[in-house]
């Protein structure tokens, strides 16, 4: 089994966040990054099978910084080949770019299967696995939590509303956007990383171009502006309640 991990890295929302002097993109000078935390369940669910089944995992990081401790972060919990794809993305690129620079470095693998996390913070409409799916000609299912193979095919396991569990057989090779590994992200010991570095080795890799067309153009970004719309109502339950009666007639609501 050949399972290919792509990585992509966030923005830490700890951090306080500033836009760029052009008011179209986050600052990037000093933007900490770290791992998108569905591409964390995505690696363990990617060693959970390479654990069970056999097989190699490859992890796939754009060269942002910090790409290395997560590749070898990623090797100490098992991954096999570490692979960072080379580039200037200070600039910021997006999913599109991001989707076509994965599929150039996955069609050399020749994978079975290519998790990636469901979606992103800085992305909730979870675009990337689909367009890394469309790029490698791959089907694709998402909202993923748990994986079983059985030869040419995979069972996958959904989790919808009310506690109902889905089962989808997906010919291999596919792409699965995870939503949850079938256990958390295993913790491995900062001695564990260092341990690794010394022996691991990170393939570095020139992606054929960082191609943006296609996807959707940020023209300006901007802080929430605030505002005084909140009213403190006093009284007693039957005064509140009537003037919550009025807001909503006035709002047309009612």
């Amino acid at each position: 089994m050949n399972i290919v991990v792509p990585i992509k890295l966030v923005p830490d929302l700890v951090e306080e966040l500033t836009i760029d002097p052009g008011g179209a993109s986050l600052d990037m000078t000093w933007l900490r990054l770290i791992i998108n935390e569905f591409d964390d369940h995505a690696i363990e669910q990617a060693i959970l099978l390479k654990e069970r089944s056999g097989g190699t995992v490859t992890i796939i990081v754009p060269n942002f910084d910090g790409a290395d401790d997560i590749l070898f972060t990623a090797a100490a919990k098992g991954a096999d080949r570490l692979i960072k794809l080379a580039g200037d993305y200070l600039e910021g690129v997006n999913n599109h770019a991001l989707a076509r620079a994965f599929a150039d470095a996955c069609k050399e693998l020749h994978p079975d299967l290519v998790l990636t996390g469901v979606q992103a913070h800085n992305d909730l409409d979870g675009p990337s696995g689909p367009l890394l799916a469309e790029c490698l000609g791959m089907p694709y299912v998402g909202y993923v939590c748990g994986i079983s193979v059985s030869g040419s095919e995979a069972i996958v396991r959904k989790e919808f509303p009310g506690g109902l569990i889905a089962e989808t057989r997906v010919t291999l090779p596919a792409v699965l956007g995870v939503q949850a590994a079938e256990q958390p992200p295993r913790y491995v010991a900062i001695s564990k990383i260092r341990q690794v570095m010394k022996t691991a080795a990170i393939d570095e890799q020139e992606p054929a171009s960082l191609d943006s067309g296609g996807g959707p153009v940020i023209e300006h970004m901007f802080q929430p502006e605030s505002s005084e719309r909140a009213a403190m109502i006093e009284g007693d339950p039957i005064k509140i309640s009537a003037r919550v009666i009025e807001i909503l007639k006035e709002a047309g609501v009612l």
